[in-house]
């Protein structure tokens, strides 16, 4: 796994753009950045988003990958069928993981629960 690419959850994406510096520091070395759709998703549909919380968003969505789930993609879909199965996790959250290993990536998360799957790299941050 390379050590410099990060697929962010969407705790993550909420601190980074509060500037949560452990995890702006985390970043600065990544040669690769990406979201899972589900992140999107789970963002953009907070009640409270302001237009300007969108506007920054969509600036972030300039600069990082968003990673979808396509029929094309079998792999990432079995690997977070495989997931679910093996633990009591929301499914988003599955989607979310199973989304970093099939990207090689480290997931960036403040979510403790995650950390209890052992084929995925973590890196914890507080919020």
């Amino acid at each position: 796994m390379n050590g410099n690419r990060y697929l962010l959850d969407t705790n993550a994406i909420i601190a980074l753009l509060r500037g949560n510096q452990q995890v702006l520091q985390q970043l600065q070395t990544s040669e690769w950045l990406g979201i899972s759709i589900i992140s999107q998703l789970e963002f953009l549909s907070f009640s409270g988003l302001s237009e300007n919380d969108r506007e920054v968003f969509d600036q972030f969505l300039e600069r990082v990958e968003v990673i979808g789930l396509d029929p094309s993609q079998g792999d990432l879909i079995e690997l977070a069928i495989q997931l679910r199965q093996q633990s009591r996790l929301p499914l988003p959250d599955v989607i979310i993981a199973a989304t970093a290993m099939h990207a090689n990536a480290a997931l960036i998360t403040a979510d403790q629960e995650l950390q209890t799957i052992q084929a995925l790299m973590v890196v914890a941050f507080v919020p």
